[in-house]
């Protein structure tokens, strides 16, 4: 589900309302589905005046601390009632007035919020001993992971110009001169050693904070390349990328998540590691953190072996696999019977179907989709019309001109076939020779029999258990969770840049994985509180429209009481935000610093 921005004009006057849809599968394609329509949130108009002083407890969603009163004051009726803020009267020359040092501040100040709500602060300054650096590690830390959820590729991007632009220097304290290249080198390495703490301390308040169960753990593997040679980092190695980058070396991540898509553990493999070797490692380092218990695992089927079923069955796990699809074909028969199906959702079916060896604890769930079903048909057919054309552009040239060299035209039909090889199992391919033994044309003939199997198996699947549940249905949607692994691989590379990666040391690619893993932790948290507060689960929405959010220094030109000469009053505020992005930030319990602050020796910063 998803926030939309709607505006509309009656009586010549425009009016702005926020929508909650989702997107619904029809026969015409994907639509858009209406689920509410937000109405203004209350006390929007409530003029609190909370200080950069309370920016603690904002960040935190506390109720801010009331002002102390002087010891000598009365005690009145009105100490019960909200204090009203002071008036500052002063004569101001307003051809003077100027703005300066206009800052990005909301997307790094929701950022900061989700840091703080998660305890990350509190964790990280308890488990790191402090010594003699000037800025606290665990400060270092925030300004690796706020940098990264605000979309920065790199330290040295951080350090150079993002740091400098952003508030975050007013939000923690940290002056901009104190932040360079080496000093976040430095906390990347002090983190890593925090790993295995922070993943459990995440679980913790997922636990305490969304009530998550660890029950289900949804696996999955991708894989992140690296600009350079890589030469320092022995998992460094070219192999399968999902990047479509087979040119750099790679590294591959396995990462654990609930079904919520909440991250709780990863792993890092050599690039050139199968997935399907990953799992019995990512096995016994969750059940090294956590305890060995009766989880479910679901993995798809790259992660399926005989040996790795066997590993989970000794631990007494539970599983459900996706499995291959030539394993299908011991299932035709249930296949192309019409009875027993269940409907899950529009155009998706599934049933249980008995075991292919006749007994046995395990159970199979058919299920075959409509939409999927027309998707493999096309690319197929697109495969094999490809194919085809090229095979008969071959064989029309052969018969012009017959060719001397038989085995260069078997490499060249070779290479077609390996192209399209889809439409390879379709089609039998033979070279016809003419007296001299020269190559004088192809032999296209298309098999039937496999035709008719491959239209039969398109868009049906076939899952693998050894779950106690009966209801085909409940089990395939468990196992349809694992597109929640799947879209955190997707957030983090499209979102969070966690490719490519820049480092060439392995402790250093571990700890930018480490932060990109952090990241994600904020990002697919504030998904789960959006879904809380009822705007949805698209946080890239949000995002966007509290990023619009800037603080700034309105510089006053004052007169100094009792001369004739003026000074300059500086004011640090944060720009009131337009009332649709209020209500987002009102919904969410977000208070924003509304009274101005007092800055005084501005060091003006070097950087363009």
């Amino acid at each position: 589900m998803f926030l939309r921005r709607n505006r509309r004009t009656y009586l010549g006057e425009t009016y702005e309302y926020w929508s909650l849809l989702r997107t619904v599968r029809t026969t015409k394609g994907p639509r858009h589905e209406l689920v509410a329509h937000l109405g203004k949130a209350p006390g929007l108009d409530e003029d609190k005046r909370l200080g950069w002083e309370n920016i603690g407890d904002l960040l935190e969603g506390r109720p801010p601390a009331p002002a102390q009163r002087e010891f000598a004051d009365p005690p009145s009726a009105a100490d019960s009632e909200p204090a009203k803020p002071r008036r500052h009267w002063t004569e101001v020359d307003i051809r003077g007035l100027r703005v300066e040092r206009v800052r990005d501040f909301g997307e790094a100040y929701l950022a900061l919020a989700l840091w703080r709500r998660l305890g990350l602060h509190t964790l990280l300054r308890d488990l790191i001993e402090p010594g003699r650096e000037a800025v606290p590690w665990e400060l270092i830390a925030c300004i690796l992971t706020v940098a990264r959820f605000c979309g920065n590729q790199s330290e040295l991007e951080v350090a150079e110009r993002w740091y400098a632009d952003s508030a975050l220097e007013d939000l923690l304290g940290v002056p901009f001169t104190q932040i360079n290249d080496a000093r976040l080198y430095r906390g990347l390495d002090v983190l890593l050693g925090q790993k295995d703490r922070l993943c459990r301390h995440l679980l913790e308040r997922y636990q305490s904070w969304f009530g998550v169960e660890f029950e289900f753990l949804l696996y999955d593997v991708t894989s992140t390349y690296f600009e350079g040679k890589a030469e320092r980092n022995p998992k460094a190695k070219r192999g399968y990328s999902r990047d479509q980058r087979s040119d750099c070396k790679q590294v591959n991540i396995g990462l654990v998540v609930t079904p919520e898509g909440l991250p709780i553990g990863y792993e890092v493999f050599a690039g050139n590691t199968a997935d399907v070797s990953t799992v019995e490692d990512m096995i016994e380092m969750m059940e090294k953190k956590y305890g060995q218990a009766k989880r479910i695992w679901v993995m798809d089927r790259g992660m399926v072996s005989e040996d790795n079923l066997d590993f989970l069955r000794e631990r007494d796990a539970r599983y459900i696999v996706g499995l291959p699809k030539q394993q299908m074909r011991r299932h035709e028969a249930q296949l192309l019977e019409e009875s027993d199906w269940t409907e899950v959702q529009p155009g998706v079916e599934v049933k249980l179907v008995e075991h292919p060896d006749g007994g046995g604890s395990e159970q199979y769930v058919l299920c075959r989709s409509a939409d999927r079903r027309q998707k493999e048909a096309a690319m197929l057919d697109q495969q094999r019309q490809r194919l085809l054309a090229q095979l008969h552009k071959t064989d029309a040239s052969l018969r012009r001109r017959p060719a001397k060299d038989v085995v260069k035209v078997g490499c060249r039909i070779g290479r077609w076939l390996g192209r399209y090889p889809g439409a390879e199992k379709l089609i039998a391919v033979q070279v016809e020779r003419d007296a001299a033994g020269r190559a004088c044309g192809l032999r296209i003939e298309e098999k039937t029999e496999r035709q008719s199997w491959a239209e039969l198996a398109h868009g049906a699947y076939l899952l693998r258990t050894n779950c106690t549940e009966k209801d085909p249905a409940q089990l395939w949607r468990w196992y349809i969770h694992l597109t929640q692994a799947e879209e955190c691989f997707k957030i983090s590379k499209s979102d969070l840049n966690l490719r490519p990666v820049f480092h060439q040391r392995e402790d250093r690619v571990e700890a930018h994985i480490l932060v990109c893993f952090l990241t994600l932790a904020l990002w697919r948290t504030l998904e789960m509180w959006m879904r809380g507060k009822g705007l949805g689960d698209c946080a890239r929405q949000l995002i966007k429209e509290v990023s619009t959010v800037r603080s700034m220094d309105v510089v006053l030109p004052v007169r100094v009481e009792g001369e004739d000469r003026a000074t300059d009053l500086r004011l640090r505020v944060v720009a009131r935000p337009d009332r649709m992005v209020a209500e987002l930030l009102h919904r969410l319990g977000l208070d924003l610093p509304s009274a101005p602050k007092i800055v005084q020796n501005v060091v003006p910063k070097n950087t363009p």
